[in-house]
C-alpha cells in the first residue's frame, strides 16, 4: 500500500469520526452538555410535521393600525379643544378622513395653533364657507403612514416574540416575511388553542365611563334596528356592533357608543353578553401598566388580574377615580368589557384589578400580554398549521420503518447483482446517507416530510452514480482489460456523466431554495447536500474502496449480473408514435393544469384555502354515522375521508377566506357531542387563508420555471443549446403528465405533491443527461453515423442502467407507498408514476426530440 492511499484512508476516517461524533447529539438526547458545546453544532432539529407543533403565518393589519392612530389622534384633538372651550362635533366621513365641525369661524385659528403646536404628524384642511359652520378634515401626514406602516409589523414581531418567551416554548422560530407577515413555528407546543388566543390578542386595554343610559333602551333599539335589517342581530361579532353603532347614531346619546359585557356564569359555565352603553372617550389606556400578576381572591377564590401603573399612570387613575365616584368605569380590553365596577371611593396606590370569571390560565394569559404590551394593531391568522405529538411520532415511525425497508431492499439488489462491487455500493451509500444527516446538523437545519423527499432522490441519485460507474466497468471488462484497467476505465468514462447529471439537479435544487416557500426549501437543502456529498462518495470513496481492495490483492475479478443483455432495437423508428402518445398525455396534463388552476379538482387546503383536520378515534367508527352526525349540523359540504385500519377521519372544509376561521372548534365540538363514545381527538389541522394558498402556488410554478432556464443554460455550455432544450422538454413533458395522471386518479393537489413533482423534475434530468451524455461521446467517436443511428446507439448502451436504476429508485418508492403511512401515501404513488414516466421519456421523448434540430457537424 502506498503512502498516497494511506493518506487518503487516513483523511476519510477522520471525516467519518468527525461526523458521528456531530451526528450523535441529534439521536441521542442523553448526549453531556461538554460534547455539545466543544464537539457538535445544535444537531439535526425534527420539523413541525414530524414532532408536533405549530407552523402559523401572522399578517400585521397595517390598514387598522393606521386608523387606529388617526382615531387617537383625533380624539386627543377633540379632547384639547374641549379644553380650551371649543365644542367639535364629529361627523360621518370616509376611512382614514376624520371629520370635525366648529361652532364658528373664530375657532379655526385656534385649531390650527393646537395641530401645530401638538399635532405635527396630522394635516388638517379647513372648509369655511359663508353661511355655515367651518368643517376641519383630519387626515394622517404621509411621513407618519410610512412610519407606522414600517414599525407596526416590527413591533408586533417583539412583542409577540416577548409573549412567547414568557408562555415558554422551546427554541420558537419567529420571523418576518414580506410587507406584513409574521411566521411563528412553536415546535411542541401542548396547548395550540391557548397558544393562537396568546398571540392574536391585540389586548387595547382601555378604561371607559359607563354613560347615563335613562330613558334609553339599548334591547329595544337593537331589535329595532335588526328588524329594519341595518343589523344581523349577532352581538358578539366585531363588524355587526359597528353597524348597530351606525345605525342608532343620531338616537343614542352624543359621543356614546355601544359595547358588549362578556360574563361567565359561575353555575352553569356559560357565557352570558349583554350591551352596555359608554362614553367613547378614553380616560386611560394600558400604556400606562408597569406590571400585570394573577392573584387569588379571597372572597370567591377566584383568580384575578392585579395590574400595576406607572408613576404617570397612578396619578391619572386616583385623579379619574376621584372625579367619578359613585359612577361605573368599564375595562374595556379589545372592546370588550370585562368588568365594570362602581366607584367607591379615590383609589391611591396606583393599583387596579380586572375580574372576569377567568379561569387560571385565562388569567396568566391576560397578565402577559398586558405586561408584555398591547399589539400595535390587530394581527390575523392567514395560515395555521398544527399537528399533534402523537401524530409527529407515528410520521416518523412509518417513515423511518418504509426507509429502513426499502433501504434493505436496495442493498440486497445491489449485493445480488453486483457482487462485491455491490458491497463497495452499499458502503459509499451509507457513507453518503451520514454526511448528508452530519451537513443538516452542522446548518442546524430542520428535518420535515418534503426533506425526506429530498433524501429519497439523493438516495436514487447516490445509486444511480455507482450503476454508471459499474455499468462502464462492465463495458471495459467485456473487451478483455485487466480489473485494474477496467476500474481504472469505469471511473474515468463516467466521470463527466456523473458530474453533469448531479450539477443540473444541483442546478434545480439552487432555484428551489432562492424562489421556493418553507416546505420546498427544506426539499432544496436536502437535495443539495444529498448531491455534493454524493460527488464526494461516488468519485471519492467508492474508489478509494477499489484501490485498497487492490492493494491487498482482493479484487481478481469483476463479477457482474446482467438483467438486459446488450441490445440492438430501432427506438428512433417508432418515435412518431411515442409522440403521438405523449401528445395525448400532454394535452391531459395542460387541461388538468387548467381545471386545477380554475380550482375544479381535489385541491388540498394549501391551495384552495380552507381548512384540513385530521382526528383519530380509540374505538372503530362507519363513514355513515360521521355523515349523518354532519349532515345534522349543516354540514353537508365537509369533505369526509377515512384512512382504514387506522382509526382517522379526514375531515375537509376548503373556503376561500384570507383570514382562517374556527372551524376545529366547531367541528370537535360536534363529534364530542354527537360520537363522544367514539373517542374522536384532534391530532392535527392545517387551516390555510386564500392570499398563503395563491402564494404558496405561484412560487412553486416560479421555482419550476426557473430551473429549467438554468438547466438549458448549462446543458448548452457543456453541449450545445438543442441538448439543453431537449431535457428541458422532455422535464416539463414528466411534471405535466404526472399531474394530469394524479389528475385523472382524483390525487388530492397539495404541497407534498408539489414537492414529488420537483422531485420527479430532479430525476428526469438526471435520466436524460445520462443518455446526452452517451450521445455526444459516441458522436465524438465516430461522425461517419448519423444522428438517428447515434442517438438508437447510445440508449442500447445505457438500457442496463436505466433498469437497474428504475428498479432501485421504485423498490423505495414501493416501501413508502404501502409501509409510510396516510401522511406520504399520495406523496409516494405521484414519484412511483414520475419514476415510470421519466424512465419512458429518457428513451422515447428526450432523445428523440434532438432530432427536431437539422444535423449539424462536430
Amino acid at each position: 500500500m502506498n503512502t498516497s492511499l494511506k493518506l487518503k484512508i487516513s483523511a476519510l476516517i477522520f471525516v467519518i469520526a468527525l461526523s458521528v461524533v456531530t451526528i450523535i447529539p441529534s439521536f441521542y438526547s442523553s448526549t453531556p452538555d461538554w460534547w455539545k458545546k466543544y464537539m457538535s453544532p445544535e444537531g439535526l432539529r425534527l420539523g413541525l410535521d414530524l414532532q408536533g407543533g405549530m407552523h402559523l403565518v401572522l399578517k400585521v393589519n397595517l390598514d387598522k393600525a393606521e386608523e387606529d392612530s388617526l382615531e387617537l389622534a383625533a380624539n386627543e384633538l377633540k379632547d384639547l379643544l374641549k379644553e380650551q372651550g371649543i365644542s367639535a362635533v364629529r361627523t360621518k366621513s370616509e376611512t382614514n378622513v376624520v371629520l370635525f365641525t366648529l361652532p364658528n369661524s373664530s375657532a379655526v385659528d385656534t385649531v390650527n395653533k393646537v395641530v401645530q403646536d401638538s399635532f405635527p404628524e396630522i394635516n388638517i384642511k379647513v372648509d369655511a364657507k359663508e353661511g355655515s359652520f367651518p368643517k376641519i378634515t383630519v387626515t394622517l401626514k404621509s411621513s407618519e403612514i410610512d412610519f407606522i406602516r414600517t414599525h407596526a409589523v416590527e413591533q408586533s414581531l417583539e412583542i409577540i416574540r416577548n409573549r412567547i418567551d414568557q408562555f415558554g416554548v422551546a427554541e420558537p422560530v419567529i420571523i418576518r416575511q414580506g410587507e406584513a407577515e409574521l411566521v411563528v413555528q412553536l415546535p411542541g407546543v401542548k396547548d395550540p388553542k391557548r397558544a393562537l388566543k396568546l398571540l392574536g390578542d391585540t389586548a387595547q386595554l382601555e378604561f371607559k365611563k359607563v354613560a347615563d343610559a335613562a330613558g334609553i333602551n339599548i334591547g329595544l333599539l337593537a331589535e329595532e334596528t335588526r328588524t329594519a335589517g341595518l343589523w344581523d342581530g349577532t352581538w358578539s361579532n366585531h363588524e355587526e356592533l359597528e353597524k348597530l353603532n351606525q345605525a342608532l347614531q343620531n338616537r343614542l346619546p352624543t359621543d356614546t357608543k355601544i359595547y358588549i359585557e362578556k360574563e361567565v356564569d359561575a353555575t352553569t359555565g356559560k357565557e352570558i353578553v349583554r350591551p352596555i352603553l359608554l362614553d367613547e372617550q378614553i380616560l386611560m389606556t394600558g400604556e400606562m401598566v408597569k406590571n400585570a400578576q394573577v392573584r387569588i381572591s379571597n372572597q370567591f377564590n377566584e383568580p384575578y388580574v392585579s395590574i400595576d401603573f406607572t408613576a404617570k399612570g397612578g396619578r391619572v387613575f386616583a385623579k379619574l377615580t376621584e372625579e367619578n365616584v359613585g359612577k361605573r368605569m368599564a375595562i374595556v380590553l379589545d372592546d370588550v368589557v370585562r368588568s365594570a365596577p362602581v366607584i367607591r371611593e379615590k383609589i391611591l396606590g396606583g393599583s387596579a384589578q380586572i375580574s372576569g370569571s377567568f379561569t387560571h390560565e385565562e388569567a396568566a394569559d391576560l397578565a402577559i400580554v398586558l405586561r408584555v404590551g398591547a399589539l400595535p394593531a390587530p394581527v390575523d391568522i392567514i395560515q395555521n398549521m398544527t399537528v399533534g405529538a402523537s401524530l409527529g411520532q407515528d410520521s416518523i415511525s412509518k417513515g423511518l420503518t418504509s426507509g429502513v425497508f426499502g433501504t434493505l431492499i436496495v442493498f440486497a439488489f445491489m449485493v445480488i447483482y453486483y457482487r462485491l462491487s455491490g458491497i463497495i455500493a452499499n458502503t459509499a451509500l451509507v457513507l453518503n446517507i451520514l454526511f448528508l444527516f452530519t451537513g443538516l446538523a452542522i446548518l442546524n437545519a430542520t428535518l420535515t416530510l418534503p426533506g425526506i423527499a429530498g433524501i429519497i432522490l439523493s438516495i436514487g441519485m447516490a445509486v444511480d452514480a455507482n450503476v454508471l460507474i459499474f455499468e462502464r466497468m462492465r463495458e471495459e471488462y467485456n473487451l478483455g482489460k485487466s480489473v485494474k484497467s477496467s476500474v481504472d476505465g469505469g471511473f474515468g468514462k463516467a466521470f463527466s456523466t456523473i458530474v453533469d447529471s448531479q450539477v443540473t439537479t444541483l442546478i434545480t435544487a439552487m432555484a428551489l431554495f432562492m424562489f421556493g416557500t418553507g416546505p420546498i426549501k427544506g426539499f432544496a437543502i436536502t437535495l443539495s447536500l444529498g448531491i455534493i456529498f454524493n460527488l464526494f462518495t461516488a468519485l471519492f470513496c467508492s474508489r478509494l474502496l477499489f484501490d485498497t481492495l487492490y492493494s491487498f490483492r482482493s479484487l481478481k475479478k469483476l463479477h457482474f449480473m446482467q438483467f438486459v443483455k446488450k441490445s440492438n432495437i430501432n427506438f428512433m423508428g417508432i418515435r412518431n408514435i411515442t409522440f403521438a402518445i405523449s401528445g395525448v398525455l400532454i394535452a391531459i396534463g395542460l387541461f388538468s393544469f387548467i381545471q386545477i388552476a380554475r380550482g375544479n379538482a381535489n385541491m388540498g387546503v394549501d391551495f384552495s384555502g380552507g381548512s384540513l383536520l385530521q382526528y383519530k378515534a380509540t374505538t372503530d367508527f362507519t363513514m355513515d354515522e360521521v355523515r349523518t352526525v354532519f349532515e345534522a349540523n349543516d354540514l353537508k359540504n365537509a369533505n369526509l375521508q377515512e384512512v382504514e385500519g387506522e382509526h382517522r377521519l379526514i375531515v375537509k372544509i376548503k373556503k376561500s377566506e384570507e383570514v382562517v376561521g374556527d372551524f376545529s372548534e366547531q367541528i370537535t365540538a360536534i363529534l364530542e357531542n354527537n360520537m363522544a363514545e367514539k373517542g374522536f381527538v384532534l391530532e392535527s389541522q392545517s387551516e390555510i387563508g386564500s392570499s398563503v394558498s395563491a402564494v404558496l402556488r405561484n412560487k412553486a410554478i416560479q421555482a419550476i420555471f426557473i430551473s429549467l432556464l438554468g438547466v438549458i443554460a448549462y446543458l448548452a455550455m457543456r453541449f450545445d443549446i438543442r441538448f439543453g432544450l431537449a431535457a428541458a422538454v422532455a422535464t416539463f413533458h414528466d411534471v405535466i403528465v404526472v399531474l394530469g395522471l394524479c389528475w385523472l386518479l382524483n390525487v388530492e393537489i397539495t404541497l407534498l405533491i408539489v414537492t414529488a413533482l420537483l422531485t420527479l423534475a430532479g430525476y428526469s434530468l438526471n435520466d436524460s443527461v445520462v443518455v446526452f451524455d452517451r450521445i455526444r461521446e459516441n458522436m465524438q467517436k465516430s461522425e461517419d453515423h448519423s444522428l438517428l443511428q447515434q442517438i438508437n446507439r447510445s440508449i442500447n448502451e445505457v438500457m442496463s442502467r436505466t433498469f437497474v436504476t428504475s428498479l432501485t429508485t421504485a423498490m423505495v418508492l414501493l416501501a413508502l407507498f404501502f409501509f409510510g403511512g396516510s401522511v406520504i401515501h399520495d406523496f409516494a404513488l405521484a414519484l412511483l408514476l414520475g419514476v415510470m414516466v421519466g424512465t419512458y421519456s429518457s428513451i422515447f421523448i428526450a432523445s428523440p426530440v434532438l432530432t427536431l434540430w437539422p444535423e449539424k457537424k462536430n
